[in-house]
């Protein structure tokens, strides 16, 4: 019998755009001529729950169930009127559906206001430079997170707009927890989403049934839909695959877990899904490719297929088919840019590479194949896929989900889009690499690059080559400054709390952000405390980095997160809230005078770092040295060339005048005649549209064939005005 998948992200994930992992399942299992359907149930869910029928159900349940007991709950449920009328409306602004509505909620006596809205005070200042529009979508979010808490109170206490239920998938060492709320009655949330489940499978009669679980907060819903589907269809399979299984299922032994589903895929999904077909189209095959399942009782992970993994260029552009790309709903929650980024609008999700070209961060799951198998994917590849994924989504803002894409790529890939004259939008996660020279910068921006993202971690050196970051503070903070200066948004991931890290590296790290906020070199970042994974070197040796792990119980269910103490006996908890809160005034661009004690109740000592450590590396001048095989490239367009004499005296030159109109404004350089020749044919050698690369060597040549001293006429003024405006040096 021929296979037909049914492929769904189980709720809840992002709000604002589908998780990629069914899209991408989709488009290889086309280039195999297979049938199937994917769906994110997460959306669908929301969308249920938040409209006029959905709200309405809600509140008539809270009369009859779990009345309101907080008074924040009670104001809600009084107003229930308003929350009803306004809510379609909302829901409709938020997908770019009814953007006049922004007028009417910004005048703030439109929208009924809970708890959310205490911080309102500050809205004038957090969105004083935002229009209408952001500011109206914020104060939407804050409506709909009210509504969320009454939900959360009243209805179900697990509900959360981008995770379900995720303290029961959070390091569920046993499954106990998790299998003991499955055999209770399914609470409201689970209703609606199994009617929707429902009417799916009845429509799509699958017969392999995938769930692509990403997050804790998406597992117990996932279990649902198992659940369900084993007692109602017990002639479908089920597998589940995703990011959560790929790093916390590992060493799976619990039998229960097989009453849900059949099969529990790990890795990249493509040859164990395509091996589970085959099994079940050929009864009585047995290969399989990376696969858990239950076996005479027993569970056992089976990997014996001969099948080798696809090549990237194998797996086909990722299909966002039947997802509802038009339903999906912008919030803005908190005022951080990066944030706002990834809530806010649709983006298509591609990815450079697999794997890091790097793989050596310590606290990183490096033993992992989605980290260790480094594969980059050609340039004219990806704006393949990009093209095919515009003209199907509507969509040109891109979101490449590299763990660290590669500069040399990200080079190309700019090249390469610029050539094609696309009109995209897009954004990545970087090592900042010294690599990332300014001319890279802009050539990146030039291309569409709005913002990256990296992790500085620790602001420490010592830590920083302890966790074997390959950078240092002064190098993050150049390349951050090239960054910004393309105008290219920067947001760093921070981490306190890694192991044998002192009180004084921590109060030094935080300095060390405070002057890169002062110096406008970031915008954006956030402070993480460190996790102690399995699959990380400071994991597998903890003996190495002065930690202990407080068990070495392998657990029958999850295992990634690992309790542990450090030998310093710091509690490293205590810091969070005033790492938090300078942050938050830090990226407003405000309270850099303040002394770091300021930010913490308790006793801290004082900073090591030289007040102007971050000025003083930017202040470094790049020496001039230009290697012979960078690229020359011209991203300006041909100039108008006006010939003239200029005499001096007695002597007469002949002279040559180019005007270039750049996109913001025109501008002229003058040079003698014979330059300024060379110069009007080697821009059209090296400008971006031609397919051929030209390096800083055969530029040099071509020059010395006609003319004498390439290095005077390079660090002239007219080239140096150039470089100002699109000539660059990769």
């Amino acid at each position: 019998m021929k296979t037909k998948l049914f492929i769904i992200t189980p709720p809840f994930t992002q709000l604002n755009t589908p998780y990629p992992a069914t899209a991408y399942i989709k488009g290889f299992l086309n280039t195999k001529n297979i049938e199937s359907v994917q769906a994110d149930l997460g959306i669908d869910v929301i969308l249920e729950l938040f409209s006029k029928k959905g709200l309405s159900a809600i509140f008539e349940k809270a009369t009859t169930n779990n009345k309101p007991k907080t008074t924040n709950a009670q104001r809600i449920f009084a107003l229930q009127d308003e929350y009803i009328k306004t809510i379609d409306a909302v829901i409709q602004f938020l997908q770019g559906k009814n953007p006049t509505l922004a007028l009417q909620i910004c005048q703030e006596d439109f929208l009924p206001e809970a708890s959310r809205f205490a911080q309102l005070e500050e809205l004038d200042w957090a969105f004083g430079t935002m229009g209408t529009q952001d500011k109206a979508k914020h104060l939407a979010t804050l409506y709909l997170e009210d509504i969320s808490d009454f939900i959360v109170e009243c209805i179900d206490e697990n509900f959360g707009f981008s995770r379900y239920a995720e303290r029961l998938g959070r390091s569920a060492n046993s499954f106990d927890e998790l299998y003991q709320a499955l055999q209770q009655e399914p609470t409201y949330i689970d209703s609606i989403l199994i009617s929707l489940l429902k009417a799916k499978i009845e429509t799509i009669q699958p017969t392999l049934f995938l769930i692509s679980v990403p997050f804790p907060g998406n597992l117990y819903s996932a279990f649902r839909c198992a659940q369900w589907v084993k007692q109602n269809h017990p002639e479908i399979k089920i597998s589940m695959g995703g990011g959560f299984p790929n790093t916390e299922l590992r060493s799976l032994s619990d039998k229960r877990v097989f009453e849900f589903f059949d099969f529990i895929t790990l890795d990249d999904g493509e040859v164990p899904i395509e091996e589970l077909i085959f099994n079940l189209e050929n009864p009585g095959s047995d290969s399989y490719k990376r696969t858990f399942l239950l076996e005479n009782g027993e569970v056992v992970y089976k990997n014996n297929s001969l099948k080798h993994d696809y090549k990237q260029a194998q797996v086909g552009t990722p299909d966002y088919s039947d997802l509802p790309l038009d339903k999906y709903i912008s919030v803005i929650e908190i005022v951080n840019p990066m944030h706002r980024m990834w809530s806010d609008g649709r983006w298509n999700k591609l990815t450079m590479a697999h794997g890091c070209y790097w793989g050596k961060c310590t606290f990183c799951d490096i033993s992992l194949d989605y980290i260790k198998v480094y594969e980059p994917v050609a340039a004219n590849l990806l704006c393949d896929r990009m093209e095919e994924m515009m003209l199907q989504t509507g969509q040109n803002g891109f979101h490449f989900v590299d763990e660290a894409a590669p500069p040399a790529l990200m080079r190309a890939l700019a090249i390469e889009i610029l050539r094609r004259k696309l009109a995209v939008t897009w954004w990545t996660n970087i090592r900042f690499e010294k690599s990332f020279s300014k001319d890279l910068c802009l050539l990146l921006k030039a291309s569409g690059c709005i913002a990256v993202s990296g992790g500085l971690e620790v602001a420490s050196d010592r830590l920083l080559k302890l966790i074997d970051k390959g950078v240092t503070v002064e190098q993050v903070a150049k390349v951050t400054s090239n960054f910004t200066e393309a105008g290219i948004m920067v947001h760093a991931y921070l981490m306190y709390g890694y192991p044998t890290q002192t009180i004084q590296e921590t109060v030094d790290s935080l300095e060390m952000v405070r002057q890169l906020f002062e110096a406008g070199v970031l915008q954006s970042g956030f402070w993480h405390q460190f996790a102690m994974t399995a699959h990380s070197p400071v994991g597998l040796y903890p003996e190495n980095f002065g930690v202990t792990k407080k068990t070495e119980t392998i657990g029958t269910f999850a295992n990634n997160d690992i309790d542990y103490t450090d030998s310093t006996g710091i509690n490293h908890d205590k810091f969070s809230f005033g790492l938090k809160k300078s942050l938050f005034n830090f990226m407003h661009g405000i309270c850099f005078d303040y002394e770091l004690q300021d930010w913490f109740d308790f006793k801290i000592p004082k900073t090591k770092i030289h007040p102007d450590f971050i000025f003083n590396a930017l202040e470094e001048q790049n020496n001039f040295d230009t290697k012979p095989n960078a690229k020359v490239v011209w991203l300006g367009g041909k100039p108008s060339v006006e010939t003239f004499s200029k005499s001096k005296k007695g002597q007469t030159w002949e002279m040559m005048s180019l005007t270039f109109h750049d996109k913001k404004e025109s501008f002229i350089i003058q040079t003698n005649k014979t330059e300024g020749e060379w110069l009007v044919e080697i821009l059209q050698k090296i400008t971006i549209s031609n397919a051929k690369n030209y390096t800083f060597q055969e530029v040099k040549t071509d020059f010395e064939m006609q003319l004498d001293d390439f290095e005077l006429f390079w660090y002239s003024k007219p080239v140096n005005t150039l470089r100002e405006f699109g000539l660059l040096v990769l």
